[in-house]
């Protein structure tokens, strides 16, 4: 992969996490006005999509056959990285702390790497490795999972559906376009996602409330369009299309590790807007996640990544979730 490219990519990077970030100062108020997380997430969904559609119409310019020929990396980026992913992660939020539920989910850069160990049966390289830990550290000390707590064993397997869903959400982002732009991928997975969403809620497998009153923010009453706005615009359409972006170019496992960088700029948010407390601990642990990625970045491209699942690349075929936490709600 060349220099420039990888560079390129880690740029659309940290604009995708800084807008996915975003989401979490947002949605914060409009859960504790009364909205279901699944409420929040598929309007969140459906607002991206929609703001979304004319740009992809534009993109395809009537090559809506390349939509057809990546139907399946549609369908996937749809159902599994935007709906499966994000009502697993909430149906362990509900068992488990919220620390402990994104520790898991955030697993994901290390489940890739560990399945292109198991299918390519080489170590990785010692820079991966050392740069899995060196996050994996960082990532414990941002989110700070709460201790002594009895785990639920049914909501730790719900985190891990969680963290699998993510994981494939970065193998499918980084397949090969096959002439879908990154923008069309994100407008129709979005509303296949919201669609999922809301069938879920129509049957009643999980709660679905969205008061349409005002919301509190900074101590004053605003409107709750204007959350939806944010959420829908920035922290979802541009964020998806800017994810699906990077890992296009970074490829699954370093676009995984570099979206842990939305867990640094959520909590960042959420000192600066929520008020919330921003300590030493997290802000190492933000320069540990940094480490990591740069880690990962040096490693070789020859590297075992090469050996990633690449069944959905092959086919003609989207942390990360709203997350109602202080620390990482996005």
């Amino acid at each position: 992969m060349p220099r420039s490219t990888t560079s390129t990519g880690l740029v659309i990077a940290v604009v995708a996490a800084l807008t996915f970030g975003l989401s979490g100062a947002f949605a914060k108020p409009l859960l504790e006005a009364g909205w279901s997380p699944a409420a929040a997430v598929t309007v969140r969904s459906l607002v991206g999509g929609l703001v979304l559609t004319p740009f992809a119409a534009v993109a395809l310019r009537g090559r809506w056959n390349a939509l057809w020929r990546n139907r399946w990396r549609v369908v996937a980026t749809g159902a599994i990285g935007v709906a499966a992913t994000q009502l697993t992660y909430f149906a362990a939020l509900e068992r488990v702390p919220v620390g402990t539920a994104i520790l898991l989910e955030y697993m994901a850069p290390l489940l890739l790497v560990a399945v292109a160990w198991a299918r390519s049966r080489r170590r990785p390289q010692s820079l991966v490795l050392i740069g899995s830990v060196v996050a994996l550290v960082g990532l414990v000390l941002v989110v700070a999972p709460g201790s002594g707590v009895a785990l639920d064993p049914i909501g730790l397997l719900f985190a891990v559906g969680a963290m699998v869903g993510c994981a494939i959400y970065y193998v499918v982002a980084a397949a090969p376009p096959n002439g879908l732009p990154a923008v069309a991928l994100a407008a129709f997975g979005l509303l296949l996602g919201a669609a999922s969403l809301a069938l879920a809620g129509v049957v009643r497998l999980v709660p679905f409330k969205a008061p349409l009153g005002d919301v509190a923010l900074f101590g004053s009453p605003v409107a709750w369009w204007v959350f939806v706005v944010v959420i829908g615009v920035v922290a979802t359409a541009i964020a998806y299309t800017a994810n699906i972006a990077a890992a296009e170019r970074l490829g699954s496992r370093l676009a995984s590790f570099a979206g842990l960088l939305e867990v640094v700029a959520a909590t960042f948010y959420a000192w600066l807007l929520l008020g919330e407390r921003l300590t030493v601990p997290q802000l190492l642990g933000g320069g540990a996640i940094l480490v990591g990625i740069a880690c990962v970045r040096a490693a070789r491209s020859d590297a075992p990544t090469a050996a990633l699942p690449t069944t959905l690349d092959q086919t003609p075929t989207g942390s990360v979730p709203i997350v109602p936490t202080p620390a990482q709600p996005a």
